[in-house]
């Protein structure tokens, strides 16, 4: 099935069951007492782990579905427990597609004064890391959020893409930057301006997937799973810097980068966790992390 075809199917085409998640946390939203799009867990110490809950829709992205999103986010960011943290969706689909038929009414005038989709972007601010762990499916603002992440992990047969071209517009949640900045211009040109798709295994030989599992959503959500879980074993405050730092090479040319990290460098050494971390190595002893 094409994936303009997936974006414009109506939601009542779809229908798979939810998937059964380890320790559901019941988290307060501003509107209701459990949330109706996302399921949100804590599957391992440290990790939390959001997984977007549209079965029958192949996860679409709606607004609602981003009200819940963001909120269990922020939790997440505000909770010491935690770490690191894990986007999923299920097998057929991480998410197919913005929701059509929120968008197709809208006027210049809706979208422009209300900022429509700028909510999207709230995962940004985070400062603890988000890996996406992608099955199935990942077009149009799919493809952006999943792009979002730190860390993109996907099985070898995820379908990646921008198609929008084909409903006469273009990404708008930062596909064509994000995208160009992790296959060059050339091949984010070609996707952007076709609508193709671009398979796991290919996202993964191209740069835009750090790493492609055979197998389906199991698998590379228990990579995705591991991976932060080791991220949650270290200290909070070095995870928040070398985070920072990575994401600033986005933003500035190699020597101000490198200048911009020593700066970040030389202030680790006023944490209490720099001198625990070096004095554990030299000892050959675990560090035992005071998170500051």
């Amino acid at each position: 099935m094409s994936s303009l075809r997936l974006m414009l199917r109506p939601v009542a085409a779809f229908s798979s069951a939810p998937r059964t998640l380890p320790r559901l946390v019941r988290f307060q939203t501003t509107s209701s007492s459990s949330y109706e799009n996302i399921l949100v867990s804590t599957p391992k110490p440290g990790v939390g782990l959001i997984t977007l809950n549209r079965p029958k829709a192949l996860n679409a992205l709606s607004s609602p579905l981003f009200v819940e999103l963001n909120d269990a986010l922020r939790k997440f960011e505000e909770d010491t427990e935690i770490g690191a943290i894990v986007l999923t969706g299920s097998d057929r689909a991480f998410a197919a597609g913005a929701d059509i038929k929120e968008m197709a009414p809208l006027t210049f005038s809706d979208a422009y004064v209300n900022n429509f989709i700028a909510p999207w972007s709230y995962m940004m601010t985070l400062r603890k890391p988000v890996i996406a762990a992608v099955s199935g499916h990942a077009l149009g603002g799919g493809c952006e959020l999943a792009m979002m992440c730190d860390v993109l992990y996907c099985t070898k047969t995820a379908n990646f893409g921008q198609p929008e071209i084909k409903l006469g517009t273009i990404p708008g949640a930062g596909g064509s930057q994000r995208m160009t900045a992790a296959l060059g211009k050339s091949k984010a040109m070609e996707l952007i301006l076709t609508g193709n798709n671009l398979s796991g295994e290919e996202a993964e030989k191209h740069g835009l997937a750090a790493k492609a599992f055979d197998g389906g959503n199991k698998e590379v959500l228990d990579g995705a799973l591991e991976t932060a879980a080791k991220i949650a074993s270290y200290s909070r405050v070095a995870v928040i810097a070398a985070k920072e730092v990575v994401n600033k090479s986005q933003d500035l040319g190699i020597r101000e980068g490198v200048e911009y990290e020593r700066r970040i460098f030389h202030s680790l050494f006023g944490s209490q966790d720099q001198k625990i971390g070096m004095k554990a190595f030299a000892e050959k002893k675990k560090a035992e992390w005071t998170q500051s």
